[in-house]
């Protein structure tokens, strides 16, 4: 089978010949595809490759970024890639000395930068790199990537979820998810969000991760937490770990929409995974007893659309909400600059829109989408960008 291209790559490849003024780099979750991804626009490069990885038993000094970054500098048109960049202590601060020296030299060398630890490189390139570098966001691969790449049925998706690496495992669904646990879900949290800042309680931080992932596409309190959560502590620090898991494409604590306002502050997050994959192997139930399951199928399909959302929506000027209103909810609340969309899922065609009444009465320019039944087919929802529903 020839090696699947993600659509991505065919987008970022124009820019890198385009736009030599800047770092290009890549920034997204473990385990989609971005050091395959840098590899094949090596394939595709005209001109010189220098491709390393700091990924080693010891992670290389600084000094290490200047002798391959001299390399490819002494060569015309040359593509310099370094993978793993966040493992070099001081890497950001090395890149903008070398930056700022290499567009004094007026070399045409182009520089494209990846790392596994999103939250690490994120830290490097806000702290020290502003102005210098241009974001190209690899996201949990969609249901149209999965399908063309493994075959997957719409259905697949929503319970596996959109992990490339996992997908010659989903025969064995034990064997799936114990690997979705320990070679993903763990190595995040051990290696992403824990080396990102001191965690005063990393058990807790763990424990509100695997809560989380029981409760998908669900508004749970704080109090609520705190009452399940062995040593909680306060609401602030639950709602720190949740922005930090949020950072880690792992999950987003949804906040209320409120009309005249960006949101209302200290309510209770609708907790969406941004890939099904992680509620599902910590569910441990069964694909076909899940599909079984109207109640956790609806879920599951509503997070789902959750996840996309988030994709599509990181780095734009889009703002995602929910809202309820004592028994009335609308699932999820777009905000654009100058428009409100209202988003209801729809898993069945006799679901009454109550909630959207509700919404509409109290802002009556919103825009209202329903997904699923009755509204966008699914296929087709999960096939596009937000571009494509948001103006």
């Amino acid at each position: 089978m020839t090696e699947y291209q993600r659509p991505i790559v065919s987008r970022i490849f124009p820019r890198l010949t385009a736009i030599k003024t800047v770092l290009h780099i890549i920034i997204g979750p473990r385990q989609v595809g971005k050091t395959t991804a840098a590899q094949q626009i090596a394939g595709q490069w005209n001109g010189p490759v220098i491709s390393v990885s700091a990924d080693g038993p010891l992670p290389p000094d600084h000094t290490w970024i200047e002798v391959h970054w001299n390399r490819a500098a002494t060569q015309k048109n040359s593509l310099l890639i370094i993978d793993e960049i966040q493992k070099i202590n001081g890497w950001s601060e090395a890149v903008k000395a070398l930056w700022d020296r290499h567009l004094q030299s007026g070399n045409d060398m182009v520089v494209l930068l990846l790392g596994s630890s999103s939250l690490l490189l994120q830290k490097g390139v806000t702290e020290s790199l502003a102005g210098r570098f241009l974001l190209h966001r690899f996201n949990h691969w969609s249901y149209s990537e999965m399908k063309a790449a493994f075959g997957y049925s719409l259905d697949e998706w929503l319970f596996f979820g959109g992990f490339p690496g996992t997908a010659r495992f989903r025969s064995d669904e034990k064997l799936w998810a114990q690997y979705i646990r320990d070679s993903l879900i763990e190595t995040v949290l051990a290696k992403d969000v824990l080396q990102m800042q001191s965690i005063a309680k990393p058990s807790l931080l763990r424990h509100l991760f695997m809560f989380a992932a029981t409760y998908p596409a669900q508004i749970v309190s704080y109090n609520k937490m705190t009452g399940q959560l062995q040593d909680a502590g306060n609401t602030t620090t639950l709602a720190h770990y949740l922005k930090l898991f949020d950072s880690a494409f792992l999950v987003s604590g949804l906040e209320q929409f409120k009309p005249g306002g960006h949101r209302k502050r200290g309510s209770s997050p609708k907790l969406i995974l941004w890939n099904n994959a992680l509620s599902s192997a910590i569910l441990n139930i069964p694909f076909e007893q899940a599909r079984e399951d109207h109640t956790l199928w609806g879920r599951l399909l509503e997070n789902a659309v959750g996840g996309h959302l988030c994709s599509l929506l990181q780095g734009t000027l889009h703002e995602l909400y929910y809202w309820r209103n004592r028994d009335k909810e609308v699932d999820f609340v777009v905000r654009s600059p100058g428009k409100i969309y209202a988003i209801e899922v729809k898993s069945s065609q006799f679901e009454a829109p109550y909630g959207m009444t509700a919404f509409r009465k109290l802002c009556p320019d919103a825009v209202p989408m329903y997904i699923g039944e009755g509204g966008i087919p699914l296929e087709e929802f999960f096939k596009g960008n937000a571009e494509d529903y948001f103006k």
